[in-house]
């Protein structure tokens, strides 16, 4: 058996294989157990020979695809410039900025690097618990109602520090914007209305929205950019990072690629990585997250870059069960996105007990020919019909802001994004959004079969929701369409935020936040239970890192 460090002709060994939390990974375990198993029989010799570790890992090593192959090293004769710093981040995002400027706040020098020529960040809402204002045992409460939405797979500590550090941070966030200008407000309870109670424990959110639509997150973090830089944060746009440094086991410095050539970016205290996910990365996306393949990606030049230099330093991938996030609150009112009216796929036809939240929707319309459309469809008689459904419903008049074909003043809203449509019949209705008319009047009437009787057959949704049957017209359809808005895993980190080698220990001067990092929700699918989380997280942990590495 080989020795557990050994490497053997690809020059990959068995450890730098575990790092990646895949296939390569896996295969290296089957190895393992299939060796382990005794002596083989004469017969059986020329099978398992070829399940001989060294084999298998040469074999896992052509496996490895593109994004896992570390480049050569950076020559010090190819660097043109040299500076140095307190701390540097690698990433101008909703987790870079402020651990810029809160480093900087606790006394720090601070450089950040960012690929493109602005901060880039997207969303509205960034929750955190007001804990002086909720009742005794806030931040416990509302992280079990996290661990349980992510079905029990983050780790621990790392959200506890979001539950009891995201009050101060988000507020702070709220607070330095307002200052340079920002359009932002703090909406408290407004979107978490649901569990702004738990178990008797009242609970008050600090819950920062950038808006209205279409001013977003990515508009207040170029405010608090420009908050930090006035301050005395360095960006340094148009630079990427491409390569960490290490002296030893210590990560020493990264290297960045600037228009005149590499300059190295030594940092005293850490480099943090917050160059967030990797969904315009096909490969990797690929490899890790195989069912978000036929989605169209929303965002732009998120390939993991961060991510990747972390496991060329020693870092390690989170594991194999990577967290997706798609969802559309733009098609129609987010406030009405997870109201279980009757869902049409793009082939016309019923797909799901409507109760399944639209965070989990796309489990179901991964096919090609989905690709994340479907439709929320209800009648005249809505306001009535729904009046007692959880959410809140908007009604015909104010739904007009949604729908294209109307002509009235567009406020909240992304303009080339609404997509909710009325018709004075099915089959009308049918073509506006793109479905066969003929299997769509089925599925309605179907449906409406099943509500005059007060029992889903089909698909088990509860009697309460079977109350809005499509009778009277004008008949109504919101068309959402879910793309992928981020993958939420990364490199495995402790509570400080610190990367983790394949030993669990700590890399000495690397550090990863946001989307970068993994360990947070472990979950297939995004949790909403608390709406706003991903941007409270990166808030929260770039506020309190910056913080605490200021002060080492």
């Amino acid at each position: 058996m080989m020795k557990e460090n050994a490497k053997g002709a690809s020059g990959i060994s068995r450890r730098d294989l575990f790092k990646f939390g895949g296939v390569a990974a896996a295969g290296v375990a089957s190895a393992s157990l299939l060796t382990a198993c005794g002596k083989p029989a004469e017969s059986e010799v020329e099978v398992v020979s070829a399940l001989d570790p060294a084999v298998v890992m040469g074999h896992a090593a052509q496996m490895i695809p593109s994004f896992f192959v570390e480049p050569a090293p950076i020559a010090d004769s190819e660097i043109v410039e040299t500076k140095e710093y307190d701390i540097v981040i690698v990433g101008a995002g909703a987790a870079g900025v402020p651990c810029a400027l809160s480093a900087f706040e606790g006394g720090a020098s601070v450089a950040v690097l960012q690929k493109e020529s602005k901060p880039i960040a997207q969303g509205n809402t960034g929750t955190g618990i007001n804990l002086e204002e909720s009742g005794e045992g806030a931040a416990a409460a509302v992280m079990g109602q996290v661990l349980k939405a992510c079905t029990y797979r983050s780790k621990v500590d790392l959200v506890r520090a979001w539950a009891e550090n995201s009050g101060e941070a988000v507020k702070w966030v709220i607070e330095r914007s307002l200052a340079g200008g920002a359009q932002v407000a703090d909406i408290k309870n407004a979107m978490a209305a649901a569990i702004s109670n738990i178990d008797g424990v009242p609970i008050t959110f600090v819950t920062s929205q950038f808006g209205p639509k279409p001013y977003s997150a990515g508009d207040g973090m170029e405010v608090l950019a420009k908050v930090a830089a006035e301050a005395g944060v360095e960006f340094f746009f148009n630079t990427p990072g491409v390569q960490l440094v290490k002296e030893g086991e210590k990560v020493i410095a990264v290297i960045g690629k600037g228009e005149a050539g590499y300059i190295k970016f030594v940092a005293k205290k850490g480099i943090v990585l917050a160059t967030g996910d990797f969904q315009n990365d096909q490969e990797m996306c690929d490899y890790y997250i195989p069912d978000a393949k036929n989605f169209v990606r929303k965002q732009m030049g998120k390939t993991g870059d961060g991510i990747k230099m972390g496991v060329w330093a020693g870092g390690i991938m989170e594991n194999i069960g990577h967290t997706k996030c798609l969802h559309d609150f733009d098609g129609g009112p987010a406030s009405m996105c997870d109201m279980p009216f009757l869902n049409v796929n793009m082939k016309g036809e019923r797909y799901c007990n409507e109760t399944c939240e639209m965070a989990e929707q796309n489990n179901y319309l991964k096919q090609k020919e989905n690709t994340g459309y479907y439709a929320q469809l209800f009648d005249s008689n809505y306001m009535t019909q729904a009046a007692a459904w959880p959410g809140r419903l908007v009604d015909p008049e104010a739904l007009k802001v949604w729908m294209p074909e109307e002509e009235v003043e567009r406020v909240g809203v992304f303009e080339d994004l609404i997509s909710t449509y009325k018709a004075d019949t099915l089959e009308e209705l049918a073509e506006k959004i793109g479905v066969p008319a003929d299997t769509f009047v089925k599925t309605v009437e179907r449906y409406n079969e099943l509500c005059a009787k007060g029992l889903d057959l089909d698909f088990g949704k509860p009697k309460k929701f079977m109350t809005t049957s499509l009778m009277t017209p004008p008949f109504y359809a919101m068309k959402r369409w879910q793309r992928l808005t981020g993958t939420f895993s990364g490199l495995e980190v402790n509570g400080d935020s610190a990367v983790l080698d394949a030993n669990g220990v700590p890399i000495e001067g690397l550090y990863a936040i946001g989307n970068c990092a993994g360990g947070y929700f472990g979950s297939p699918d995004y949790p909403m239970v608390v709406p706003g989380q991903s941007l409270g997280r990166c808030y929260t942990f770039g506020y309190i890192v910056g913080k605490a590495l200021a002060a080492k």
